[in-house]
């Protein structure tokens, strides 16, 4: 079967067939509307940011959680969560245009890997189901917290109580509301990785609506393990193919790994689906 061109790609999500998988880059044009600073997102930013704009030793470079395991064993988890929620609940922050784009779709299951909080406010009057990733949490089994949104706020469920049939946002490394949890240090990952491969890291309702699932993965390096393992439990039981990412220059890594999953590379970035989809005032993602 030939891959999709980017209309097409437009027209299933727009149907509702395929499910958004946010990466960073669908945040690259969100600037702080005091300093014209980018919002940090990607992997090197955020250790830039988390470090004073300063560079870490090179191993500490390679990826965030292991820059930011070695800030926790330092100064404590605290100062990682609190560098992540002075960071993402700043509302000085503007829109990216990706997300008012899906704001105006709608999607009924989005998977967002970042920690901000723009897609939870593209839903902000819309009733929808919040799962964010917790992890190295005491008295219970499970590495989720589910909240749901009756359309002015939030209420932490359990997975019984939880409306299934409603929009789900889920977003496994966490984000400052209702209240912060991340996953963000080589601890974190640890554990919620570990559990996401027992099963223990997404509700039973989610499990049956991801069965047989497609994705668009959009902002989305492949190159760092971390987030190619987080990845590939969450799309488990996927449809066939798995999914179509956009990748403008895809490494011979990215390329083997998407091949092994089944998911078909397309050499597009986020700023050419939205210039397709009609979208105005797009930065290069």
């Amino acid at each position: 079967m030939p891959t999709p061109n980017l209309n097409e790609l437009i027209d299933r999500l727009q149907g509702g067939s395929l499910v958004p998988y946010l990466g960073p880059g669908v945040l690259a044009d969100v600037v702080h509307s005091d300093t014209g600073a980018p919002m940090p997102a990607d992997s090197d930013s955020l250790i830039l940011a988390m470090n004073g704009g300063q560079p870490m030793a090179p191993r500490l470079m390679w990826e965030f959680p292991r820059a930011a395991m070695n800030v926790e064993l330092k100064r404590g988890r605290a100062a990682v969560n609190r560098f992540l929620t002075e960071t993402y609940g700043d509302r000085g922050w503007s829109r990216a245009a990706l997300h008012d784009w899906l704001a105006e779709l709608k999607p009924a299951y989005v998977v967002d890997i970042n920690r901000d909080t723009q897609l939870q406010e593209s839903y902000a009057t819309t009733p929808h189901l919040l799962v964010r990733g917790i992890a190295r949490a005491g008295g219970t089994d499970y590495r989720f917290a589910i909240h749901q949104h009756d359309g002015s706020g939030y209420r932490e469920v359990t997975q019984q109580e939880a409306d299934a049939a409603l929009p789900v946002l889920f977003k496994p490394m966490g984000s400052p509301l209702p209240e912060p949890t991340y996953i963000a240090s080589d601890a974190d990952y640890v554990d919620y990785i570990t559990e996401l491969m027992g099963g223990f890291a997404i509700p039973a309702f989610l499990k049956e609506r991801r069965t047989g699932c497609q994705y668009l993965y959009l902002g989305l390096s492949l190159q760092r393990d971390t987030e190619r393992m987080v990845m590939s439990d969450i799309v488990y039981s996927a449809g066939s193919p798995t999914g179509w990412a956009l990748i403008p220059a895809p490494t011979d890594k990215e390329r083997r790994f998407c091949a092994r999953l089944g998911i078909e590379v397309v050499e597009s970035d986020v700023a050419d689906l939205l210039e397709c989809a009609g979208a105005a005032g797009v930065a290069a993602a």
